[in-house]
């Protein structure tokens, strides 16, 4: 494969869609169909963290396959804020620029929507500093608390953003007291992009996501929860993960049995998955496919290859 004109947009594949759905495996096939041209970077806001492995769904070096794999381990569990999207827009865009300049295709993977625009879109991101006092605040609020400060300081904002997802509803309300509304999202495409969507039908996907998460659960996931807690993680910041992660903190303070634990963990990954479909169904570039029915992995490599060559 030539090395990238620079003259024109450089080309960046994406492979996404909800949990469960197979995309880890989908990345490293079409990396492998490429042979050694191809580069993937994970794009999850919970596998940033080292140490949130198995609860996090990190794919493993085995199942790497020799493909080099980016945006995996990249900062502390215990650092008192969360990952910004703006670090992960940074983060990326330098390891975007060193795949190309090994004349390789990056192909961003995974299911945090916000990062994915951040990259395909180019998305503009507000420079304001993190304000620890007010968060603390914040943080003590429920969400319904929440929503109405946001949709009073800059209501349009609470209509582009997962209100279930306080972090982002946190940062949203940060940004708005500070420049007195959330500025509207400017865009500077950079890349000439092939967005590849993984989804099935419903009762598979859901009995996918179940599956995998029993799956978690018997390759050590509360033993994991354990050693983040006696590595000196607090239970605070546990909980700011979300799903697997907010939930170990409840069952290992015996705020839940185990028995509630586990049917927690069923809904709430399934809710997670219901979002993430309806944050991509919000795009109209995505080529969708059903990983389950054959065939599919030829028409994706196609896809792949129609779109390399012209």
């Amino acid at each position: 494969m030539e090395k990238l004109n620079q003259n024109i947009l450089p080309k960046l594949i994406v492979v996404l869609g909800p949990t469960a759905v197979g995309k880890s495996d989908m990345a490293v096939q079409i990396a492998l169909a490429l042979k050694g041209h191809a580069e993937i970077i994970s794009a999850d806001s919970r596998q940033v963290y080292t140490g949130l492995d198995i609860g996090a769904g990190k794919i493993t070096k085995k199942e790497m396959l020799g493909v080099p794999h980016f945006g995996l381990d990249i900062v502390s569990p215990k650092r008192r804020v969360q990952f910004s999207v703006a670090e992960f827009q940074t983060y990326t865009d330098k390891v975007i620029g060193e795949i190309q300049s090994r004349g390789n295709i990056p192909i961003l993977c995974g299911g945090t929507g916000f990062y994915i625009d951040a990259i395909v879109d180019g998305i503009v991101l507000p420079e304001v500093k993190t304000d620890l006092k007010l968060r603390k605040e914040l943080e003590t609020y429920d969400t319904e608390k929440l929503i109405k400060i946001l949709s009073k300081l800059d209501k349009n904002r609470l209509e582009q953003i997962d209100i279930n997802n306080r972090v982002r509803l946190i940062r949203s309300i940060e940004i708005a007291k500070t420049l007195g509304k959330v500025p509207a999202i400017v865009k500077k495409v950079r890349f000439n992009t092939l967005l590849i969507g993984l989804d099935m039908d419903k009762e598979e996907l859901m009995n996918k996501v179940h599956t995998r998460a029993m799956k978690r659960l018997k390759q050590g996931m509360i033993n994991e929860a354990k050693e983040l807690r006696a590595d000196g993680v607090t239970w605070k910041r546990m909980k700011q993960f979300g799903l697997e992660y907010g939930l170990l903190a409840e069952f290992l303070q015996n705020k839940l049995t185990r028995e509630q634990f586990i049917d927690r963990l069923l809904i709430e990954t399934w809710k997670y998955a219901k979002r993430q479909k309806t944050w991509f169904q919000r795009r109209e570039d995505i080529q969708w496919f059903d990983p389950s029915k054959k065939g599919t992995l030829n028409k994706i490599l196609k896809t792949v290859k129609d779109f390399i060559k012209n």
